[in-house]
């Protein structure tokens, strides 16, 4: 089933609203995100890096990690007013004027 991220958006808050009895407050939610992101990290660097895994981390998915990332934010979102949609939007705006042709004339990058 496809979802949109408004549609993302709106699940979030209504589980967050029944289920979970009420959002953390925003700075909770700033440190939770925080803590999901060095998650992803964790295996992330385990995956694609050079540390070994450790044995809890076996387990732990990445798409189930970026998934915790991703609902985080959109508690933030929700509780700030931001739709995402929108500003998701206005960011590929501003970012197709700013860098145009930054990555194509980055020698770097060839």
């Amino acid at each position: 089933m496809d979802i949109t991220i408004k549609q993302a958006q709106q699940q979030v808050d209504k589980w967050i609203t029944t289920v979970g009895v009420r959002y953390f407050n925003e700075l909770t939610n700033l440190g939770i995100l925080m803590e999901e992101v060095g998650e992803l990290s964790r295996i992330m660097v385990r995956k694609y890096g050079q540390q070994s895994f450790k044995e809890s981390d076996k387990q732990k998915e990445l798409g189930d990690e970026m998934a915790d990332v991703l609902w985080v934010l959109m508690c933030l979102a929700n509780q700030t007013g931001v739709d995402l949609t929108e500003a998701l939007h206005k960011n590929f705006e501003k970012k197709n004027i700013r860098d145009a042709n930054r990555h194509k004339e980055n020698d770097k990058l060839r």
